[in-house]
């Protein structure tokens, strides 16, 4: 899996409710973080058409931030089977 551009926007509460929202475009396709800061929540989605599975990849991240910030702890995760042709 390679990254293929990243943004992140950051929002102050003044024309949006504060947080950010994020994407990083992989080549196999995307993963989204959008932080609801005001509610504690961190949304992340993982989706990729090749062969990484998209639950790996969300654990790695939960890894990463759970070892920069002791505590949170995740409180919902949904797979969706994918969907191919072969």
């Amino acid at each position: 899996m390679r990254e293929v551009h990243s943004h992140v926007e950051i929002f102050d509460g003044e024309d949006s409710p504060p947080g950010f929202a994020a994407v990083v475009l992989i080549d196999e396709s995307h993963v989204t973080a959008h932080c609801y800061s005001e509610r504690g929540i961190l949304a992340v989605d993982v989706f990729t058409c090749g062969d990484s599975d998209p639950s790996e990849v969300a654990a790695m991240i939960n890894d990463a931030l759970v070892s920069e910030i002791p505590g949170l702890r995740r409180v919902f995760e949904k797979r969706v089977e994918r969907f191919r042709s072969d």
